[in-house]
C-alpha cells in the first residue's frame, strides 16, 4: 500500500506524522510509528486500505502487535486508521476485543478563494493572534492543552504526551516546516492550534484546534482559525489547508463558517489503555 493512494486525510496525517517518526509502506497497510511520542495513539496506528471484516480481526492484531507493541512497549493501546467513507460491518467482535471507539471523521478543505471575511470577536478587546516562539513559550501552550483535556486523561499522564508533541513541533518550526498559534488574551492563552505543512504551493494540516473552556462562544476559535488560514496563503504561500473534525461536534460549524467545506470522510477504531479509560 502506498501513501499516495490513501486519502486526503489520512495523506495529510502521515505529512504531520513523518517529521521524527516512521512511515513505513507495506503490502496491506501502512504503519505509523513514533518511537518520541509512544503514548500518541494516531501517531502510531496500522491505516488499512479499506474497511475490515469481523474474520479480520485476528490478523490486524498480530499485526499492530508485530509492527508497534512489540517494537514499543509504552504504545498499550490500539489504533487503526480506515481509509475508506464508510463502515458496512457491524464488527462485533471487534467490539467484543475492546476496540470499542469507532469514531468517523470529516475531511475538510479550503483554498484561497474560498476564505471567508475576518470574523468578529466578542468582549475581548485585549485579544492578540499571533505565533508562539516554542523555544520560549513551549510550558505555556503545554499547560492551557493540559487544562483543556478530555478528563477522561490523567492530566500528569497527558501533560508528558504533550510536551513530547510540542517538543516536535517545536523542531518542526525551526526546520519551517511547522508553526503554533494563541488567542492571547493578556497572558492568558485563551485558544491555540498548529499547522505543519508541506512548503511553498504545497499542502498544510491543522493540528490541535482547542479553546479554553472559559473563553468558548466568543468568537476567538474562528478569528485564530481564520488568522491562521491568511497567514498559511499570504505569508507561507500555501495552495490548500486541511482540517480534520468531529462531523458531530460543534466545533465543525466553525471551519464551515471559515470557508471549509467537506471533501471525504475516514474512520478511527481504537482500543485506550486502562490508564486513559477515565
Amino acid at each position: 500500500m502506498k501513501v499516495d493512494h490513501l486519502g486526503l486525510g489520512w495523506r495529510s496525517h502521515v505529512l504531520a506524522c513523518g517529521f521524527g517518526g516512521e512511515i513505513v509502506e507495506c503490502d496491506d497497510c501502512i504503519v505509523v510509528r513514533s518511537p518520541s511520542m509512544p503514548t500518541y495513539y494516531w501517531g502510531n496506528c496500522l491505516i488499512l486500505p479499506a474497511a475490515p471484516r469481523d474474520d479480520e480481526l485476528g490478523h490486524w492484531l498480530q499485526r499492530f502487535d508485530d509492527e508497534i507493541a512489540r517494537r514499543q512497549p509504552d504504545s498499550q493501546h490500539i489504533a487503526f486508521g480506515v481509509n475508506a467513507d464508510a463502515l458496512p460491518h457491524a464488527l462485533p467482535a471487534w467490539r467484543a476485543a475492546g476496540i470499542d471507539e469507532f469514531d468517523d471523521t470529516a475531511v475538510l478543505t479550503l483554498e484561497p478563494s474560498d476564505l471567508s471575511p475576518a470574523p468578529p470577536v466578542r468582549n475581548t478587546p485585549e485579544l492578540v493572534l499571533r505565533t508562539l516562539d516554542l523555544a520560549r513559550e513551549i510550558d505555556l501552550a503545554i499547560e492551557a492543552q493540559v487544562q483543556a483535556r478530555d478528563a477522561s486523561f490523567d492530566a500528569d499522564g497527558y501533560r508528558v504526551f504533550r510536551r513530547s508533541a510540542m517538543q516536535r513541533m517545536a523542531a518542526m518550526q525551526q526546520a519551517g516546516i511547522g508553526e503554533w498559534f494563541g488567542a492571547m488574551v493578556g497572558d492568558v492563552l485563551a485558544a491555540d492550534c498548529g499547522l505543519v505543512h508541506s512548503g511553498p504551493e504545497g499542502l498544510g494540516r491543522f493540528q490541535y484546534v482547542e479553546t479554553q473552556t472559559e473563553w468558548r462562544r466568543r468568537g476567538l476559535c474562528r478569528a485564530l482559525v481564520h488568522h491562521v488560514c491568511t497567514h498559511a496563503f499570504d505569508t507561507l504561500k500555501l495552495k490548500r489547508l486541511v482540517m480534520c473534525a468531529d462531523p458531530h461536534d460543534v466545533a465543525i460549524g466553525i471551519y464551515r463558517s471559515v470557508g471549509f467545506s467537506q471533501v471525504e470522510s475516514h474512520w478511527c477504531l481504537q482500543r485506550r489503555p486502562a490508564r486513559d479509560r477515565g
